[in-house]
């Protein structure tokens, strides 16, 4: 049996076809029991059977192979396998693989887990499956494995009373006494880790599609009202995609439910959604406009996945981006389609800003990343996956045409319905429905990490582009892409493309223009347009200083201004480019109005406060100054207030502002806040504090919070005990810990670990202000060296703390860290720390460059005060 261990995948002598499955939850004492029995098509001569097993009891005498028992059952725990021994070889062909199991719902929130819930004023578990990437291994002895699809009988016992609900709908169910016997229909072929299963009290909404689908959205009692937006917008992107696909939802329903403690967002099991519950329930008096954004986001995303990911599945976790980058960016599609005046596209210039940042590092990791053991998947759920991914589509999406682009998806997911898919399936796709060579375009953006950098000078009417890979490091690279490049000059009614397919290309500025761009001081030239390629720009001091005067002009759209900015500071970081340029640039931002664009400039400002803390903290003063005077114009325009017919952006927009406003120092935004928030604590429904500046009045309290002052902790600890509503309690722990006093911060961070705060929920807290960061990491290597729950934490919160340390900005701290976790690490949060460890080495070249640059304190100084 021995030569079983330590291998990448399950051995392919045996097929799964079919699984028949019962499970008996038991919610009192946290365990399951169950049996499944498996039709399995023997292909080759062999006496074992080895299929993947974690965490179960496996009753022995219970194994048969068509009624044959098994000689030897051997559940290897650290390779998850079950191997079985029969006495005789297997014959070829189907037979009946069947057996017995126990387990625990455990507190993991993986497997077949436990959840806890209230129902007037009494505590009571819920059982919840989540299975992705790897874990319906602990719920049932199985194939877990992408490409083994097989159908699934499941069968659930359980309490009378309570929503037993499963992926397909219930064929039949049998009361006996205080049990029922619930079983549904059998599935089509899926993946293990599509099965799910939930059992609980809830109440539901309902709704249809025009074709007969059944769609629920299922919540606590109590809150079935908050389930309404997400079940519209459920309903019509069911619609848009069978209409963008070209192919039906698959099943005759499609639950969605929100989960109390959830792990992830959400999971897109087949036909029975799992969100967690600030993803899925909005709520009209209490939820704010990024709720609700969020709401529909992640329902089209989940719902993209019933076509991209379960109709049609990966091959292996390293084709995962297939899965997420897809449903990402087709989630913007959809939204867009819902709801245009949220200007969704060009807030997904987020998405690509956080997979440039991810993909500007060292330890960054190709789109297609080999995974060899199972233990490896978790840590490339991350923004490579989703949102290089995302962003790498909408790049080839833009190249294409939208029209070639989706007719070559719906053949793609027609050619491959109910079977599995690798990259190049779908590159052979699109590269036959649109006639271009995109196997070649694109392998070289999936098969190697990074991106360049496309350096752009002109000279004597020519322009010269230059590409190289870029690193925040400031070091160089070797990688090498095909670029495509697309620009406009003074207007955009004209615009250019070619492909750069070498490290260089020079061009006639009126060959490519028609015209000479150097006889006009004023006429600007814009690469990249609209951002919607995934690399950065770098322009000689004559074109930045065009693009400046053109954004001070308000000549340029908002993606354009957000990606000059962007790269100017992705620039700066990596030290191409001195602090004083992009202060300069940041300059011309004071009247910005946009969303996006601020809210990205409220980003750099808030890095920089960061960072001048740390290099020139003599400095801070004028640094808080300018940033104040940089977003006093917009915040004026928006006030606290909103107006009549307001749009949704500057719904959002108007708590960003504030929240900066306060972070930043600014003593009536604060005074103002507060004033709010007393009226809040007086009548929670109080229209001078509606949910999209809540977030801002609890940072804002929090400003003046200090151990002889502790008025706004406590009375924001109350506001969190008497609240049920999800949004609003992961609101105020996002604010407690942006406090200035260290003392404050650690009674927050101690908080944390009480039972009053559920563990999905810790990772809130722990965005500590920069006075409270060596509180903040004393208080984390005591947690990670004696706490139970740092051992047991779910890997959402065991990758989060070895991130958290890139807020420093030392080579010391970077040590000092390497060496604590030197110890401490394990296979799903190692590439997180050596990116996190890379990223503080990256801050502090930084922090040293800038306590070097010349004329920066004079610079500083003369924007702080200017008038704007």
């Amino acid at each position: 049996m021995d030569h079983f261990k330590g291998q990448p995948r399950l051995p392919k002598f045996a097929v799964p076809k079919r699984y028949d499955i019962l499970l008996k939850p038991n919610l009192s004492d946290c365990k399951f029991g169950g049996s499944v029995a498996v039709d399995l098509d023997i292909v080759s001569d062999t006496k074992f059977v080895v299929l993947n097993a974690a965490e179960l009891s496996i009753a022995s005498g219970s194994v048969s192979f068509t009624q044959k028992a098994s000689s030897k059952v051997e559940l290897m725990e650290a390779d998850e396998i079950l191997v079985l021994e029969f006495p005789d070889l297997l014959p070829h062909g189907v037979g009946v693989l069947a057996m017995e199991f126990e387990g625990v719902l455990n507190d993991k929130m993986k497997g077949f887990y436990r959840s806890t819930y209230e129902i007037n004023g009494v505590k009571k578990n819920m059982a919840v499956t989540q299975f992705e990437p790897a874990d319906a291994r602990r719920c049932f002895p199985c194939w877990d494995e992408p490409a083994c699809k097989a159908s699934f009988k499941i069968t659930l016992v359980a309490p009378s009373e309570l929503v037993a609900l499963s992926n397909m709908p219930i064929t039949e169910e049998k009361i006996n006494g205080a049990l029922k016997t619930v079983s549904y229909q059998e599935t089509p072929i899926m993946s293990t880790y599509l099965v799910a299963v939930v059992v609980g009290l809830f109440d539901y909404v309902e709704n249809h599609t025009s074709d007969g689908v059944k769609v629920r959205v299922y919540c606590q009692v109590g809150k079935a009202n908050q389930g309404k937006f997400a079940l519209d917008v459920a309903v019509k992107t069911l619609e848009l995609y069978k209409e963008y696909f070209a192919t039906p939802y698959p099943l005759p329903k499609l639950d969605m439910i929100a989960i109390p403690d959830f792990a992830a967002g959400a999971m897109e099991n087949y036909g029975l959604v799992t969100y967690r519950e600030t993803a899925l329930l909005y709520d009209d008096k209490h939820s704010a406009a990024a709720n609700k954004q969020r709401v529909a986001t992640v329902v089209a995303h989940e719902l993209a996945h019933q076509w991209f990911g379960n109709l049609v599945t990966m091959e292996w976790w390293t084709h995962l981006w297939l899965n997420e980058g897809f449903a990402t960016w087709v989630s913007y599609l959809a939204t867009d389609s819902l709801f245009p005046e949220w200007k969704i596209w060009t807030q997904f210039l987020d998405e690509t800003v956080e997979g440039l940042k991810l993909d500007g590092l060292a330890e960054s990791h190709p789109i297609e990343v080999e995974i060899n053991h199972a233990s490896e998947i978790d840590e490339i759920f991350d923004a490579i996956s989703y949102r290089k991914g995302a962003s790498v589509i909408r790049m080839l999406q833009s190249y294409l045409g939208a029209e070639p682009f989706q007719k070559s998806l719906a053949a793609y997911i027609k050619k491959h319905a109910y079977s599995n898919a690798k990259t190049e399936d779908l590159w052979a796709a699109l590269e036959e429905g649109s006639g271009e060579p995109v196997t070649k375009l694109m392998n070289s953006w999936t098969s190697q990490k990074g991106y360049p950098v496309v350096a752009v000078n002109i000279k004597d009417q020519k322009l010269d582009f230059k590409q190289t890979q870029f690193l925040s490091s400031g070091s160089h690279g070797d990688g090498q892409w095909i670029v495509p490049i697309t620009l406009c000059s003074g207007t955009y009614d004209s615009r250019k493309n070619f492909l750069l397919q070498g490290n260089s290309e020079t061009i006639d500025v009126k060959e490519l223009l028609g015209f000479s761009i150097l006889d006009d001081k004023s006429r600007w030239l814009k690469i990249n347009v609209d951002q919607s390629g995934f690399y950065r720009v770098k322009y000689d001091d004559d074109l930045a200083a065009r693009l400046r005067h053109a954004i001070g002009k308000k000549c340029l759209n908002e993606t354009d201004r957000f990606g000059i900015l962007d790269d100017a500071f992705a620039l700066c970081m990596a030290r191409h480019q001195p602090l004083t340029s992009l202060l300069t640039l940041m300059s011309a931002y004071s009247e910005e109005l946009e969303y996006t664009v601020l809210s990205n400039l409220i980003h750099i400002s808030s890095t920089l406060g960061r960072i001048a803390a740390d290099a020139t903290p003599e400095l801070l003063k004028e640094f808080k100054h300018f940033f104040i005077n940089l977003f006093q114009y917009s915040a004026e325009k928006l006030g606290w207030d909103a107006k009549q017919g307001e749009s949704h952006l500057d719904s959002m927009l108007r708590g960003e502002l504030m929240t900066a406003l306060a972070v930043f120092g600014h003593d009536p935004t604060i005074d103002e806040a507060i004033r709010r928030f007393q009226a809040f604590l007086d009548d929670r429904n109080t229209p001078l504090l509606p949910p999209d500046v809540r977030r801002a009045a609890y940072v804002a309290v929090m400003q003046r919070v200090n151990t002889s002052n502790k008025w706004g902790f406590e009375s924001l600890l109350k506001v969190y005990r008497e609240t049920d509503l999800s949004q609003e309690k992961t609101r105020i722990l996002g604010s407690l810990s942006s406090c200035p006093d260290p003392n404050i911060v650690l009674e927050v961070l101690n908080f944390l670990l009480t039972p009053e705060v559920r563990s999905q929920d810790v990772v809130f807290g722990l965005a500590v202000s920069k006075e409270g960061r060596e509180t903040a990491w004393e208080w984390l290597k005591v947690f990670s060296m004696t706490n139970k729950q740092a051992h047991e934490a779910p890997d959402e919160l065991s990758s989060f703390v070895p991130g958290w340390y890139v807020q420093f900005a030392s080579f010391d701290k970077a040590k000092e860290v390497e060496e604590f976790f030197s110890t401490r690490t394990r296979p799903s949060i190692a590439r997180t720390l050596k990116q996190s460890i890379e990223r503080v080495h990256i801050k502090a070249k930084w922090a040293e460059s800038i306590r070097n640059e010349k004329q920066l304190a004079e610079a500083v100084t003369e924007l702080a005060y200017r008038k704007y």
